[in-house]
């Protein structure tokens, strides 16, 4: 029944409803004079007036308030109107303020007792305005009495349906705006959580790598420190080395991230070798098989989407396998296809479900391919189709 409206709002309404009294209150009265007769108005025909006024203003005050309510009060103002014997006046403007109130702010509910209101209000207009005027009438026949009837209902059912429609309309424009902003809202939502993901897939793909080349080196320097100190000094270097590499690359990352840049070097065919140098540091020599070769320089997409994904199947190969991995790559005219195998070297359950492999089929879909990766017999296999279009 009641609307959460602020205070300034409703002080507006107050304000304004009390203005709308003071400005239409006195005009009726000069328009009453001469209808209840000569001399001054007294007795009930003013009191009803008066009240009438009262009661349309105080409906037209809490119209954005409490829609429903401002209808019944406007109901109220009409009745007492015409139980005065009074013609339409101008207060009653006070009444298409009210209509439009129910239709633009009241609930389902309210908006369709307006509608009924609309309706039943220029019907009953219509009614009192042939009964009241019946005087005038003379001695016209009842076909002519109920033409007259007829275009006093079309003329009062059009007034006051112009103000519900109105109200309608705006309510349908308020609505417009907040699935708008929900959308846009429900936009940026979307728009922040692929960046998340982005975000997620990039640290991904930069840390767990360097990672996994530090802690196989690691494990190996441990066991080599006492009987072959020069290997463990190699896997120490070879530590320093891939860890000034992660720490440069993050901070690269931390730097789009922060100034909002456009993209930074990406890593390209040409730094493959150093991607399968530290994986040879790590313990594994992996078999590279290139077959065909790119004919020409592949778009910066293709190879970035390459390198990561042959990055995050050898970090999974040092992780699980047992040393052994084959690489392949077939570079067609429309599309490269990557293929990485390695031998399972325990429970490949791990790999086959984390973080690496959905950023791995991400990589492949942001470049419309497809990527595969399970468990067939005693392998691990990756494969990739990355479509690239013909070359020029």
């Amino acid at each position: 029944m009641i609307r959460q409206l602020s205070p300034t709002a409703l002080t507006l309404d107050i304000v304004g409803a009390v203005l709308l009294y003071l400005m239409l209150t006195w005009m009726s009265f000069i328009v009453a004079l001469p209808i209840i007769g000569c001399g001054p108005l007294t007795g009930w025909p003013l009191v009803g007036l008066a009240l009438a006024s009262v009661m349309m203003c105080a409906a037209v005050a809490i119209g954005r308030l409490a829609p429903g309510l401002a209808l019944g009060a406007a109901w109220v103002g009409a009745a007492l109107q015409m139980a005065s014997g009074l013609t339409p006046l101008p207060i009653n403007f006070g009444i298409l303020l009210v209509l439009y109130s129910t239709a633009a702010w009241g609930t389902r509910r309210v908006l369709w007792w307006g509608f009924a209101s609309m309706l039943f209000g220029g019907l009953v207009a219509a009614a009192y305005l042939v009964i009241v005027g019946e005087a005038a009438f003379g001695s016209v026949t009842g076909w002519e009495r109920l033409a007259v009837g007829s275009l006093l209902l079309a003329v009062c059912v059009l007034a006051l349906g112009l103000a519900w429609v109105c109200g309608l309309l705006w309510r349908i424009a308020r609505r417009a705006r907040r699935t708008k902003a929900a959308q846009l809202r429900a936009e940026a939502l979307a728009a922040e959580e692929q960046e998340r993901v982005s975000i997620a897939r990039d640290m991904h793909d930069i840390v767990a790598h360097s990672l996994a080349v530090v802690i196989a080196q690691a494990n190996g320097a441990r066991y080599a420190v006492a009987a072959n100190p020069e290997v463990a000094a190699d896997a120490l270097e070879t530590i320093s080395q891939t860890a000034r590499a992660a720490l440069s690359d993050v901070r690269m990352l931390l730097t789009q991230l922060r100034h909002r840049q456009g993209d930074g070097p990406q890593p390209a065919l040409a730094d493959l070798e150093a991607l399968f140098a530290q994986v040879r540091h790590a313990g594994i020599e992996p078999r590279i098989t290139i077959d065909p070769i790119p004919a020409e320089e592949p778009p910066g997409a293709i190879q970035l989407a390459v390198y990561r994904i042959l990055q995050e199947a050898l970090t999974n190969a040092i992780r699980h396998g047992d040393g052994t991995v084959d690489v392949q790559l077939a570079w067609f005219a429309d599309r490269v296809d990557l293929d990485v195998r390695n031998t399972v070297g325990g429970d490949q359950k791990s790999a086959s479900g984390g973080h690496g492999l959905i950023g791995m089929r991400e990589r492949a879909q942001l470049v419309g391919g497809s990527l595969q990766a399970e468990r067939r017999g005693a392998q691990f296999v990756v494969h990739a189709t990355l479509p690239i279009g013909a070359f020029e």
